[in-house]
């Protein structure tokens, strides 16, 4: 299969990432394929995936808005933030009965917004060119920097009181880079009865919905396939190439848009009058410059 496009998958619980990575790559019968966005193995829901030179889509994607549903459980404190790691410190049930609806919901309003957050020292984050989580399981003590997020809706949809725990079910809209986990983390410190992750599904990245990802066990890459011109004129502004210009761009050449009006300098999806992606440009006044091609081997096979 040489066809180029992404792939939207519903990823299980229990597999990583690269899991699936890898069984795409089996059953597309490819190496070229990647992702745009990591999903811990806990997660379900929505991964991105692009085939040959569509993954050169993917940078594009990684940092568009995301949409969470999760499951947030005020009254312990674990190793990794989520139901993954081991319990390091319990509250009691007094403890817990002092967490009124109110206070929860201020300590959601004070995590919304643009806010400073420390990533969980278990997440993907390089630390001298080796993985925050690495380095956990090695046993070394890692404290990452907080870094700024936007948390733009931080919805609490339903409460439960459970014994000697209040499980909070809640919508997450937020920022390329931000972590819920360290979100349940940081309410629950907030409480002062600490808190972690037990469920996590995502349901949106950018103009992308997980109501259109596919199952992976009845994966069909070929008939999933959204094709590269087809994804690229979803994520950015479209330009209709004369037959001239098409050339010009594939030979690496500048082109002039005399009619060119719009405000985005780019990316700008690229498409030839055979309505094929040419490549993504960006513009300069009406003047317009590769970013990246598209080559015409995947093209004859789209």
């Amino acid at each position: 299969m040489t066809r180029s496009g992404l792939i939207l998958v519903d990823k299980p619980a229990g597999l990583t990432s690269h899991d699936v990575v890898a069984r795409v790559r089996r059953l597309a019968a490819t190496r070229k394929v990647g992702h745009a966005g990591t999903l811990d193995p806990m997660a379900t829901g929505l991964l991105i995936l692009g085939l040959n030179s569509s993954t050169r889509l993917l940078t594009y994607i990684v940092g568009a808005d995301k949409e969470y549903r999760a499951t947030i459980r005020l009254g312990a404190t674990t190793t990794t933030d989520d139901a993954d790691g081991e319990i390091v410190d319990r509250a009691s049930i007094d403890e817990l009965d002092l967490v009124t609806d109110g206070a929860v919901r201020s300590g959601i309003e004070a995590l919304t917004g643009e806010i400073e957050q420390v990533p969980s020292s278990v997440s993907a984050i390089k630390v001298d060119g080796k993985r925050a989580y690495a380095r956990v399981r090695a046993g070394e003590e890692v404290v990452l920097a907080a870094r700024a997020v936007t948390v733009s809706e931080f919805e609490l949809l339903t409460t439960r009181r459970e014994g000697d725990a209040i499980d909070l079910d809640v919508r997450v809209v937020c920022s390329s880079g931000t972590y819920i986990r360290s979100l349940a983390r940081d309410l629950g410190a907030g409480l002062g009865v600490g808190g972690h992750l037990t469920a996590l599904r995502r349901t949106r990245v950018g103009a992308y919905d997980v109501h259109d990802a596919h199952g992976l066990d009845t994966l069909d890459p070929g008939a999933a396939l959204i094709p590269a011109v087809e994804a690229a004129i979803r994520l950015f502004p479209r330009l209709d190439l004369t037959e001239q210009q098409a050339i010009d761009l594939t030979h690496g050449r500048g082109i002039h848009v005399a009619d060119w009006a719009a405000d985005d300098a780019g990316p700008v999806a690229a498409v030839a009058p055979t309505g094929h992606l040419v490549g993504l440009v960006e513009f300069r006044g009406k003047d317009a410059r590769t970013l990246v091609n598209f080559p015409s081997d995947e093209i004859a096979a789209s």
